[in-house]
């Protein structure tokens, strides 16, 4: 397995969040709550994505934090992707 094949992109459907800030508490270093009370995601050097739809990479150490968020949000708008394939591997469209 090479090493791009297991990384994995997040990004928000901001039409769904609710802006309960569950992921802000899971990944501070990958989400945030913007001053419109909605949540996006960050790039490596904390600066917060505001485009629909735009992705930023999971950094390995917070894998499982960001998958769980995925899981546990109350809006169901969190997706996280496999970078190699495009497989939702939580979120709304996980299998």
């Amino acid at each position: 397995m090479s090493a791009d094949t297991d990384e994995l992109q997040v990004w928000i459907d901001q039409d769904l969040c609710t802006g309960d800030g569950l992921c802000v508490q899971y990944a501070p270093e990958v989400f945030e709550l913007d001053i419109d009370g909605l949540a996006y995601v960050k790039n490596d050097s904390g600066e917060l994505l505001q485009n629909p739809g735009i992705r930023t990479f999971v950094p390995k150490n917070l894998v499982l934090e960001v998958i769980d968020s995925a899981k546990e949000c109350p809006g169901d708008c969190i997706h996280v992707v496999r970078s190699a394939d495009d497989v939702e591997v939580a979120g709304p469209e996980a299998a």
